[in-house]
């Protein structure tokens, strides 16, 4: 991990990369440490896309930053973990939609109140203020695409 020292001499895009390993880091280690299933942060990421949802499995390809390879491997783990439901899709051979199942859902529900935790302590150092306009930098259209 990267000390604060170091991180004076990054530019924006190596500041971003870094803030955003170390509060993965910090998420993934609250989540072990309080469950004995394991969870990826790719697999948050699927799980993220799929809450409250029934997509196809090459929808999910379509709007995650995953291989579709990576994604079948992990969409597969995460149903051998109980996380996740395979479906046939309706009048369609090829197609399977997925689905988190009630443990999925409640993992995925408990992880975003470790996050949301981690939000508030990062709050309580340095400031709402400030974590509400970095909220709202991040959340704006920066017309880069």
């Amino acid at each position: 991990m990267i000390r604060n020292s170091e991180l004076q001499n990054l530019d924006l895009i190596d500041l971003l990369s870094e803030r955003h390993n170390l509060v993965r880091k910090v998420a993934e280690r609250a989540w072990n440490e309080q469950s004995d299933i394991y969870i990826s942060n790719s697999e948050w990421y699927i799980m993220a896309r799929i809450y409250k949802k029934r997509p196809t499995i090459s929808d999910v390809t379509k709007n995650v930053e995953i291989t579709r390879q990576a994604i079948h491997k992990f969409i597969k783990n995460m149903a051998a973990k109980g996380l996740v439901d395979i479906q046939n899709v309706e009048n369609n051979k090829k197609e399977k939609c997925v689905q988190l199942t009630a443990l999925g859902e409640e993992c995925y529900e408990r992880n975003m109140e470790l996050k949301a935790q981690l939000e508030a302590e990062i709050a309580e150092t340095i400031g709402i203020d400030r974590v509400t306009t970095l909220k709202s930098i991040l959340k704006s259209d920066w017309k880069i695409e």
